[in-house]
């Protein structure tokens, strides 16, 4: 038996130099070396480096964002600042060979393979997919508490599960960190495309702001319907051959590890086609209103099953619930009727097929790029306006409420069109919302035009989607380091 034990930990120790490769080379993968890292890596690797903050770090996202790319970017930026290369150790807990092992347990196999002592400090220890370890929120608990000097980073894809356990057990020990697809000025950034894109200050709100403009809006356009199409993801962003069948990979690895793995696993769910049935539903409709009673007639699920469910897609990030205020821009009392947005665009092309610039639903996914790049942020909560007052219906697709106020800051119009641009008048659902809440500027977004339109009592600020798809992108990374 003992001979079998050290036989084990013989081939454990094995594994772990070959997923280590820096314990002797002092550097990471040279093929993930070469890769760009996504900008959010500078706010990641700051929460990791502030070792004063006595926390295990959970960093979740859906599948196939870049999570341990952006671990492996991170063990290359602690070794350039100086940090040993035997004081980083990388654990992936799906693998084989760990299996029934505890995270303390491979703790100390690895402490063990480069000899140092159960004391010692300044460790930095990776836990990649700890969603495969039962209890995994309870040992890493325990290891924050027991070793106080070494800095614990713990990630996975089945967000849901990551976030319902982090909270439950984690409070006041774990710090989440969530990954979300790529924003467009990621996508610009990895595409390296950064030339189409030039500074620019802009008047909004009696303020003057840095924004963005760019030397041909055509080729933007271009790269933004590329985006929508195939832009969440880095791997299907980069690979060719991919986008010759995005349904397949997406669908394969990402929708359908969800579905049919992560969610069922977690809530016990027993008909994963009737789930999977009314995400397909959403998805095909996102960004349009919804309600329970309606869902439950056109899909024939019960009303409660589908508030379970939507709550299971919005915990694994797929879709994000939009909540209504009225023309007062008062909550409704009783929610009847939301919005849903996919997080992604680029899932309703895994799903159905790629759009292009004359697709009459092109519109509708321009929406859900812009609302996703805003929805990872939380300075503010977002809603959108709709309401039906005597003879006057209207609705505003974007606006922003002071948490402590509850009262409007900003709203914003979602368009694919110039149209607006050279009759300003025609938008009276906004205009409207403005008169009723004071407020005395507003963006709209555009195909191509770009300008500001003076109006009696307000101003409306005019952009093309593409670049306020950037620029939303580039303030949600800016707040996340801050």
């Amino acid at each position: 038996m003992k001979i079998e034990i050290e036989e084990l930990e013989r081939q454990v120790i094995e594994r772990m130099r070959m997923d280590n490769p820096w314990w002797t080379s002092g550097k990471i993968p040279d093929d993930i070396h070469q890769m760009k890292s996504r900008l959010y890596l500078d706010s990641f690797y700051k929460v990791v480096k502030d070792v004063e903050v006595r926390r295990g770090i959970v960093l979740m996202g859906p599948r196939r964002v870049g999570k341990t790319i952006m671990i492996y970017h991170t063990v290359e930026r602690l070794i350039n600042d100086g940090v040993n290369p035997q004081s980083i150790i990388y654990l992936s807990i799906d693998t084989p060979i760990y299996n029934g092992m505890s995270l303390e347990m491979l703790l100390n196999i690895a402490k063990k393979s480069l000899a140092k002592q159960p004391t010692d400090q300044g460790l930095y220890v990776f836990y990649d997919e700890v969603q495969y370890l039962k209890d995994w929120e309870l040992h890493l608990k325990s290891l924050v508490d027991t070793y106080r000097s070494t800095r614990f980073i713990v990630s996975g894809s089945a967000a849901a599960a990551l976030k319902m356990k982090s909270t439950e057990s984690g409070a006041g020990r774990f710090h989440d960190f969530a990954l979300p697809p790529l924003t467009f000025n990621e996508y610009i950034h990895l595409q390296e495309l950064d030339r189409l894109i030039v500074p620019k200050k802009i008047e909004w709100n009696q303020q003057v702001f840095n924004a963005f403009d760019t030397i041909d809006i055509s080729q933007l356009n271009e790269h933004f319907i590329r985006y929508i199409n195939y832009g969440g993801y880095p791997e299907v962003v980069f690979s060719k051959e991919i986008q010759q069948d995005p349904g397949r990979y997406m669908r394969r690895d990402i929708v359908d590890k969800v579905m049919l793995k992560d969610l069922p696993s977690l809530y016990g769910i027993n008909d994963t086609q009737e789930l999977y049935r009314l995400f397909i539903h959403i998805a095909y409709r996102s960004g349009c209103e919804f309600s329970y009673e309606e869902m439950s007639q056109e899909s024939g699920i019960r009303k409660d099953i589908i508030r379970k469910y939507i709550s299971y897609l919005e915990s694994a990030f797929l879709i994000k619930v939009i909540h209504r205020v009225d023309a007062n821009a008062k909550r409704m009392q009783r929610i009847t009727q939301f919005k849903i947005y996919l997080t992604n665009p680029s899932l309703r092309c895994a799903l159905f097929s790629p759009l292009t610039e004359t697709d009459k639903t092109l519109g509708s996914m321009v929406e859900t790029a812009l609302f996703a790049q805003r929805i990872q942020r939380d300075d503010e909560e977002v809603f959108y306006a709709n309401w039906k007052m005597g003879r006057e219906n209207g609705e505003v697709d974007m606006v922003g409420l002071d948490r402590l106020r509850q009262k409007p800051i900003w709203a914003v119009e979602l368009k694919w069109s110039d149209r607006y641009f050279d009759v300003p008048s025609e938008l009276k659902s906004l205009l409207s919302f403005m008169d009723k809440n004071h407020l005395v500027s507003a963006i709209v977004s555009s195909r191509t035009k770009y300008g500001i339109k003076n109006m009696e009592n307000c101003n409306l600020t005019f952009m093309p989607s593409a670049l306020y798809a950037y620029l939303l992108g580039y303030n949600t990374i800016e707040q996340k380091k801050y």
